[in-house]
């Protein structure tokens, strides 16, 4: 494990001298070198210039990403336990993950304004399907025996969702939690770029208006790390879930 942790951190030095190569030998307005963009990073954070941003997009993506999971894990909840309801609602929910995102931006910045309203909701509705197909699938893929032993022991359908199905779904649920994560952070860049005067995407966009391609790489870097500092939560989150529900089971 170290040695392949090592290993990464070579990667990573081959990557940006690599990267230092090839800038160098072109113009900054193409690509600008690491010696360029990370002075400028370290500049902005500390001077402030960034923060209001990072805040905006944070904001979005964790308002977003808690709707869109609620929505998303009771549905797939209830579409899991009632058979009926996938065949009335899948079709439309489909139609709805089926549009792309980028397509409906501008109708929900005209209908919500350029606030943060309309990139929760964006986040939200990309967030959504990913939580709801991996808590269904969880959920419908319950040991079997199990499900017979809560019978026999005459639990109810409450008592049989919430000490088996879920905890048996948690690993499952976890990793639609994993990629609707990063899905969030996409999404409120996205809604930032149609309408937006604060945020990340917005300054991407503003730099980009600016022909200010090193500003361009410092927001996209630190975008990067925001999506990574998001996956490493969860996966942590995850863990401690996982631990308390064996330990749990062990203890029993």
């Amino acid at each position: 494990m170290k040695f392949l942790r090592f290993f990464s951190a070579i990667l990573f030095v081959i990557f940006i001298c690599v990267w230092e190569w090839l800038g160098s030998a072109m113009s900054e307005l193409v690509l600008p070198t690491p010696s360029v963009v990370f002075p400028l990073l370290w500049s902005g954070l500390i001077s402030g210039y960034f923060t209001p941003h990072i805040i905006q997009t944070s904001l979005e993506v964790v308002a977003g990403l808690l709707i869109g999971s609620i929505f998303g894990v009771v549905m797939g909840i209830l579409m899991a336990e009632f058979k009926w309801l996938p065949s009335l609602l899948s079709p439309y929910i489909i139609a709805s993950q089926a549009v792309p995102k980028l397509a409906l931006a501008p109708l929900f910045v005209l209908w919500f304004g350029f606030g943060m309203t309309s990139k929760i909701i964006i986040t939200a509705l990309i967030c959504f399907f990913p939580l709801l197909e991996s808590t269904m699938t969880a959920i419908k893929q319950t040991n079997k025996e199990k499900q017979n032993l809560f019978r026999v022991l005459q639990a109810s359908r409450w008592e049989t969702l919430i000490h088996l199905k879920i905890p048996e779904g948690l690993p499952s649920m976890m990793s639609g939690l994993r990629v609707a994560v990063i899905l969030a952070l996409v999404g409120a860049v996205v809604g930032e770029f149609i309408g937006a005067n604060k945020g990340l995407g917005a300054l991407i966009i503003a730099s980009q208006g600016m022909m200010d391609t090193p500003l361009m790489f410092a927001v996209l870097i630190l975008l990067t790390l925001f999506g990574m500092v998001l996956y490493g939560l969860v996966n942590l989150v995850e863990n401690l879930l996982l631990k308390k529900y064996f330990y749990r089971g062990e203890g029993k």
